[in-house]
């Protein structure tokens, strides 16, 4: 038996100690290089799935940097695994792979606004260490995976704003880590599980705008920890349950949009001292005003509005220093008495109040003075439908940054305080149905900010002042149902340029129309009935073409019915009775597919009644006092119009003369086609162009004079077939633009016959017009064409959208949201009478920014037909279609898919390149941009972005900054909402103009309703 000294023993352990540490180590080292390629292979898969295979997306994520290092990756420095995922505000538009599950060092997960779709995928259930999830503001559907059960470390989960669907988990209960719980703006339903109650630690609880319903579960008294808790815009009912009332720390408390009833404590402040923000709008709840809300030192929002409170509201508010919003309109407080006004007095010391609204109530007594003692930071006041009498205050123009002023319907009576032309930030002012009277002040001209007006039903007389064409803004303005008198003043309301809604009916105006409304391109309802004018309808009226209303019965109207009538192809409602109009009825007003009510009743007309559109549904129009009129339809049943003896004769005549000079008229045809075709010089044949359409007749000697020689100085412009100078000649008042074309270019000539032929069979406001052309030799005897245009200050909409300045006097301006529906509007007007209402269907084959100009107003003009195609009738749809060529009409990134196939040209290839346009409009983004590419597209990019995160894609000089401070609701923020509404509207728009297959294209008279309805809304 071998015994070992102690020495050597010693030895042998320390060399078997040595060996199991090299041992473990390289197990380690293993370990650990499996683990981190594990993550590695995980976040590889991740990223194609998140960014649906783009390239260009997350670049950093590549072999030549170590994972830790790569965008939006934080490792843990102890093991080098991935512990923080944050890529949020991103717009790709993927899905969450399942991968996402084996980093299982995970605690944080940041996926917000980055468009997610599909599914949360079971496989987040592996992440124990989970302290953050959040994925907010995506598309995401389907239930909550119940593996997240396994998440016991979670701490907050925000998964607001998408599609998730069901009921609203019970196991949510046992994660007992959990602070903040947002399922807010989803679709669940069900009822709140009772199981939250045990969520000890929870502060912030958010399930608004859900589905959610019943009653609220009691069990939420018991988150003594509870700061937050919204339940809002669901279909909750029943009292609320006492136990809510032991949420002592609670700050902010939301019941708004749901059907509760019963009565609110009385004493809140006892039940809520820290309480910031409270709002239980639009229930059912009874019961008298809370007075004692005066305790809560730091309520900011109180909102009990569209309930059914009463008695009177608390003059004891004046201790509320932090107080921004309140809310009590549309209940039943006040009794129409003395007092009821008191309140007032005490918000006088609310310093930081910006909207008071006490609407819709039974308030009574006089409007005190003490008005113009609120708060100097008042935006909106709100006092309409109650029974407040006496005057508006002097004082009234303290409040100098009031936008919204609302007095409707009260018994306010005296005239208007010229104080009120201090309120300079007024954009809205709704005086209407009081007992208000005298003159309407010259200061109204000082608010040049006000775009919304209205004093109907009152008893104002005189004349309407012609300050008010100082107030540029306006967009709807109503003085009807008072005792006004004169003429309707020039040059008023005809520089208005955004009116859409004028309304003076029931007056005593004299005169006849202005002519300067025909100035007013968006003006949508004009009702003038029931007024003492004369005269005839103006022809300028015929640029109004966005007319969906015109009214201008009982009045004393003379002459004929204008036959421009049937060009305004908005008319919804035509009114033209109890006038002294004696004329035939136009058949023009059949073109009215929109018309849906048409009187002419008790005039003088005569003649035969047409037959198609309006006039085939008897229902819809009015033709009784007219006893000269015949024909129609039998339902109408009006006599047979007989044939006149002259009639008789002068049909036997015409068809004599006819035989007569038929063949004469023949031979002369003949003739003059042999002679042009034997004529040799090119420029007289070619100069006679200028004369076929009426133009005035110019050389290339005064057009190089013009544009001093075709210097780069005059230069405005390049295209694909010549260069545009700006000159100025002396046949016309204002500059002109010089189209000089290429000759060398292929299809130049082409061009040049095309554009001249189109343009001078076509005129439209909405089209440039051509002035001449010219096509001789220059100095060196070379062939010369030019057409000549009027010149457009602002230039194109592509250098507006991509701030290019192309000349040295264009401005860089940055177009708003209203300007550019205005602009796709003008567009719109267009290509509907370039497809529908010029006999012969015109094809633009070219519609893109470069080719809309802008002129002093910016209103649109499309130009540029050089590519342009005149078809006839329906062709411009059939597959024959005659004018197609094999040569691909159009520009790259515009052209419709199907002309790529060899389709012929239609106009719902101009409506592909249409719905391109507005895309560019709302994005700022070409269809070249090199973001787009192998499956992505402009047309895709934004088809996505319609369903969730609009405001991601679109032009940031669109969006409005907001105040995002804690507890802060601005005006600006509801702003905020119309405008994504109307982008997103704006955009689906352009996504169903450019579907991929013609039949599926959106047609341009629904675009054209559709644009008039975002218009409506952003000017309210």
């Amino acid at each position: 038996m071998l015994i070992l000294s102690p020495s050597h023993y010693n030895k042998i352990m320390v060399s078997l100690i040595m060996f199991l540490l090299s041992m473990a180590s390289q197990t380690l080292a293993v370990n650990v290089a499996l683990s981190t390629e594990t993550d590695k292979i995980a976040l590889l898969v991740l990223k194609d799935k998140l960014t649906n295979g783009d390239p260009h997306a997350l670049s950093s994520w590549n072999e030549s940097l170590h994972f830790c290092a790569w965008e939006g990756i934080t490792c843990s420095r102890r093991h080098m695994r991935v512990s923080a995922l944050q890529l949020q505000n991103q717009y790709w538009g993927g899905t969450i792979a399942p991968s996402l599950g084996n980093l299982t060092f995970l605690r944080v997960i940041n996926l917000t606004n980055i468009n997610l779709h599909g599914e949360i995928p079971r496989e987040v259930g592996h992440l124990k260490r989970l302290q953050f999830l959040g994925l907010s503001n995506n598309n995401l559907h389907g239930e909550i995976p119940i593996e997240m059960i396994n998440c016991s470390s979670l701490e907050v989960i925000i998964m607001w704003q998408n599609n998730l669907t069901g009921k609203v988990p019970s196991w949510l209960g046992s994660m007992m880590q959990l602070t903040h719980l947002g399922l807010a703006v989803n679709n669940f339903v069900g009822s709140i599980p009772p199981s939250l109650g045990n969520l000890s630690s929870l502060e912030a609880l958010s399930l608004g705008v859900n589905h959610l319903e019943g009653r609220i579960t009691p069990a939420l008294g018991r988150l003594s920890n509870l700061k937050f808790l919204s339940l809002s815009s669901n279909n909750f009912s029943g009292q609320v349950t006492p136990s809510l009332y032991n949420l002592s720390n609670i700050q902010v408390l939301d019941f708004a949009r749901n059907h509760l009833m019963g009565t609110l404590l009385s004493n809140i402040p006892l039940a809520f001292p820290n309480l910031k923000m409270f709002t239980c709008g639009g229930n059912r709840f009874i019961g008298t005003f809370p007075s004692s809300i005066s305790n809560l030192s730091e309520l900011q929002l109180f909102d009990i509005s569209v309930n059914n409170f009463h008695g009177p509201i608390s003059p004891t508010l004046g201790s509320l220093h932090k107080l921004q919003i309140f809310n009590v309109g549309h209940n039943r407080f006040g009794n129409g008495r003395d007092h009821d006004l008191d309140f007032l007095f005490s918000l006088t010391n609310c310093t930081q109040l910006q909207n008071l609204d006490f609407y819709e109530n039974y308030l009574g007594g006089v409007l005190p003075d003490i008005i113009g003692n609120l708060s100097t930071n008042l935006v909106l006041l709100d006092m309409a439908l109650n029974q407040i009498s006496g005057r508006i205050p002097e004082g009234i123009g303290k409040l100098v940054n009031l936008a919204t002023l609302d007095m409707e319907e009260n018994f306010l009576g005296g005239t208007i305080p010229d104080s009120m032309g201090k309120l300079k930030n007024l954009g809205e002012l709704w005086l209407s149905e009081n007992k208000f009277y005298g003159n309407i002040p010259l200061v109204i001209g000082n608010l040049t900010m006000l775009s919304d007006v209205d004093l109907s039903s009152n008893e104002f007389e005189g004349l309407i002042p012609f300050t008010l064409g100082y107030c540029t803004n306006m967009q709807k303005f109503s003085a009807s149902e008072n005792n006004l008198s004169g003429n309707i003043p020039n040059q008023t309301f005809g520089n208005q340029q955004g009116l859409i809604q004028l309304l003076l009916y029931s007056n005593s105006f004299t005169g006849p129309i202005p002519s300067d409304l025909g100035n007013l391109n968006h003006l949508s309802i004009l009702d003038l009935q029931d007024n003492k004018l004369i005269g005839e309808i103006p022809t300028r009226l015929s640029a109004c073409t966005a007319l969906t209303e015109l009214v201008l019965e009982r009045n004393s109207f003379h002459g004929s019915i204008p036959s421009f009538l049937g060009s305004l192809l908005s008319l919804e409602i035509l009114d033209l009775s109890n006038n002294n109009f004696s004329s035939t009825i136009p058949h023009e007003l059949v073109n009215l597919t929109f018309l849906s009510m048409l009187n002419v009743s008790f005039n003088h007309l005569y003649g035969e009644v047409p037959v198609g559109g309006v006039f085939n549904n008897v229902t819809a129009i009015s033709l009784v006092g007219n006893k000269d009129l015949c024909g129609g339809i039998p339902q109408l049943n009006l006599p047979a119009c007989p044939m006149l003896p002259s009639q008789k004769r002068s049909l036997k005549k015409r068809v004599i003369l006819f035989i007569a000079f038929g063949g004469v008229l023949i031979s002369f045809v003949a003739f003059i086609s042999i002679y042009l075709f034997k004529k040799k010089a090119k420029n007289l044949y070619t100069t006679s162009l200028a004369l076929q359409y009426g133009y005035v007749k110019v050389s290339y000697r005064e057009l190089h004079q013009a544009t001093n020689g075709f210097s780069s100085s005059n230069l405005v412009g390049t295209g694909s077939f010549g260069s545009v100078y700006r000159g100025i000649l002396v046949h016309f008042e204002r500059p002109v633009a010089v189209k000089v074309l290429n000759l060398q270019t292929r299809g130049a000539s082409k061009s040049f016959m095309a554009e001249c032929k189109a343009l001078g069979k076509i005129k439209h406001r909405n089209l440039v017009s051509i002035l001449t052309c010219c096509s001789s030799v220059d100095y060196k005897g070379n062939d010369f064409k030019a057409i000549v245009f009027e010149f457009m200050p602002n230039g194109s909409l592509e250098t507006l959208l991509h701030n290019a300045i192309e000349d040295s006097e264009s401005t860089n301006m940055s177009l708003n949201l209203m300007q550019r529906v205005n602009i796709a509007l003008d567009i719109a007007f267009a290509l509907d009478y370039l497809h529908n209402g010029s006999g012969e269907a015109v094809v633009h084959c070219d519609v893109k920014p470069s080719n809309v100009l802008l002129d002093n107003e910016v209103v649109a003009h499309l130009g540029d037909f050089g590519l342009a195609r005149l078809i006839h009738g329906d062709a411009c749809r059939s597959s024959s279609n005659h004018a197609s060529s094999s040569a691909i009409k159009g520009t790259i990134g515009y052209i419709p898919p199907e002309y790529g196939a060899g389709s012929p040209v239609s106009v719902e290839g101009d409506m592909y390149s249409y719905g391109i346009l507005l895309l560019e409009m709302i994005t700022g983004k070409k269809p070249t941009d090199s973001m787009f590419g192998e499956g992505l597209s402009l047309h895709n990019f934004c088809n996505m972005a319609t369903l969730d995160g609009i405001t991601e894609i679109v032009d940031s000089r669109l969006l409005i900054p907001i105040d995002h401070q804690e507890g802060r609701v601005t005006q600006q923020q509801n702003m905020e909402d119309t405008i994504q509404e109307c982008l997103v509207s704006f955009a689906s728009i352009g996504v169903a103009c450019s579907q991929e297959f013609p039949n599926q294209r959106m047609s341009i008279k629904d675009v054209i309703t559709e644009l008039l309805a975002i218009k409506q809304k952003l000017s309210c």
